[in-house]
């Protein structure tokens, strides 16, 4: 069992797949990581940042990637907003974190009982700068006859195809892999 160090630097981006697959089984076995904010921790932080995964995630407040995936702080880059859409900003702050950061893998890792994914398959109107996230979510609706399950897969499904397309990950050949967190018992489910 591997875990990521403070200023260690992870570019097999295989390794950091099974680093996340690993927290995720501490983390539904309480056999947890011990955490350290020690001053040397804090030390080696200040000198720069070495996330071996970006996740981008929902912004919802029962979705917190370090605790479902048992990581410390500054080994995940996580990119958090309603629905883990892929928009210019979302792909803004992915291509900082592979082009000078270094993670080479990504995941998009959507969860159960999503409000936003929900909003979209209900249809109704909604201010203008939700519907903006929500747009983001409707080509999902559409395959999947607004069953909200199999809409959240499906939205995961849509991110992970818009970054995959994206030059920095190709350029740094980053894997892109897709997720849903179950709220109820824990478990990341791989796409």
């Amino acid at each position: 069992m591997k875990t990521h160090q403070p200023g260690e630097s992870i570019q097999d981006a295989a390794l950091a797949l099974q680093m996340l697959k690993e927290g995720n089984e501490r983390h539904l076995s309480g056999n947890l990581i011990n955490r350290s904010a020690s001053g040397e921790t804090r030390g080696i932080h200040a000198k720069g940042q070495t996330p071996f995964a970006v996740v981008v995630t929902c912004s919802d407040s029962r979705v917190v990637p370090e605790i479902y995936f048992d990581v410390d702080m500054g080994s995940i880059f996580v990119i958090r907003n309603a629905g883990n859409i892929v928009d210019a900003t979302t792909l803004g702050s992915m291509e900082y974190a592979v082009e000078v950061l270094g993670a080479r893998l990504v995941a998009v890792v959507g969860h159960s009982a999503c409000g936003a994914v929900k909003a979209a398959c209900e249809g109704e109107p909604l201010p203008q700068n939700i519907q903006q996230i929500i747009d983001h979510i409707k080509p999902s609706v559409e395959i999947s006859n607004g069953d909200v399950g199999v809409c959240i897969d499906a939205n995961v499904s849509a991110m992970v195809d818009k970054i995959k397309n994206n030059e920095f990950v190709k350029k740094h050949n980053a894997l892109v892999v897709g997720a849903r967190f179950d709220i109820h018992d824990g478990k990341v489910a791989w796409l």
